[in-house]
C-alpha cells in the first residue's frame, strides 16, 4: 500500500482492493496516480464484508461528496506540545492583523510590552482556550504561555544595532527575523509552521536496490547445535 509522500508523476493506475478504514487515508492514497497525467483508480470490494457493501451501493454519493466524508482529527485541545508548536502564530497574527500599525513587518520591533492592547489579546485568547476546554486551568496555562512569549518578544526588541522584523528576507541586511520557519534546527518558542506539513521534519530515505552486504564480525543467530552444544558444557 502506497500513501503519503509518494510523488512518482509516471503512476497513472491504482487498484484499491477494499475500502479503506478511513475516508482521509482513501483520499491520501489515491491521490497517489494521475499527478501529471490523466490516472485510473480502480476500487475492488468484497461482497462479504458489510462496509464494503455499503460503499458500493453509494458509490456515486459518496465520491461526489467525499470531501464531506473526511473524519474529524483525533487530538488534545491545548497539550502542552499543541501550545508549544501553535500558540506563537496565533499571538503574532492577531497583533499583527489587529492593528494597522503593526501590520508592516518592521512593525515587531514596536510593539509595546506595556500596550493594553496586548493584555486584551491575552485573556482573548485565554478566555476562549477555557470556554472550550472548560477548564480554568487551562486557560491559566495559556495565559501563562502568552505571557512568557510577550516577554521575550520584549528581549528580542531590547538587542542593539539591528532591526526586528516579522519574517527576515534572503537579502535583509542587519534585519533579524523574530519569526522563524521550521528548518530542522531544534524548535523554540518562535518556531512557526507555514503549512501543516511542518509539524515534523521531512525524513529522507535510500533504497538500496542490491541490499546489504552482510558482514562477517557482526552477531548471528545460534543454530540448534549451537545451543545443544552450550548446554553439554553447561551440565559438564
Amino acid at each position: 500500500m502506497i500513501s503519503v509522500g509518494v510523488d512518482v508523476p509516471r503512476l497513472g493506475a491504482m487498484i484499491v482492493a477494499g475500502q479503506p478504514k478511513s475516508t482521509s487515508e482513501y483520499i491520501q492514497a489515491t491521490s497517489r496516480v494521475g499527478r501529471r497525467f490523466p490516472g485510473l483508480v480502480l476500487t475492488i470490494f468484497n461482497w462479504a464484508r458489510p462496509r464494503d457493501l455499503s460503499h458500493y451501493e453509494t458509490f456515486e454519493h459518496y465520491h461526489s461528496t467525499v470531501y464531506r466524508q473526511v473524519e474529524a482529527l483525533s487530538v488534545t485541545p491545548f497539550a502542552p506540545m499543541a501550545l508549544r508548536r501553535g500558540l506563537t502564530g496565533v499571538l503574532a497574527a492577531m497583533v499583527r492583523l489587529g492593528e494597522a500599525e503593526w501590520n508592516r513587518n518592521g512593525g515587531a520591533a514596536t510593539v509595546s510590552r506595556t500596550d493594553p492592547r496586548l493584555a486584551e489579546i491575552v485573556e482573548l485568547i485565554a478566555s476562549r482556550a477555557e470556554n472550550r476546554a472548560n477548564d480554568r486551568n487551562v486557560a491559566d496555562l495559556v495565559r501563562q504561555e502568552l505571557e512568557h512569549r510577550l516577554d521575550q518578544w520584549k528581549q528580542q526588541q531590547d538587542i542593539p544595532q539591528r532591526d526586528l522584523v516579522y519574517s527576515r528576507g534572503r537579502s535583509a541586511g542587519t534585519q533579524v527575523g523574530l519569526l522563524n520557519e521550521p528548518d530542522g534546527t531544534p524548535w523554540t518558542d518562535f518556531t512557526v509552521p507555514m503549512s501543516m506539513r511542518d509539524v515534523e521534519p521531512s525524513i529522507h530515505l535510500v533504497l538500496r536496490e542490491n541490499g546489504i552486504a552482510a558482514v562477517s564480525d557482526l552477531w548471528e543467530m545460534p543454530t540448534r547445535d549451537d545451543d545443544a552444544a552450550a548446554d553439554e558444557v553447561d551440565a559438564g
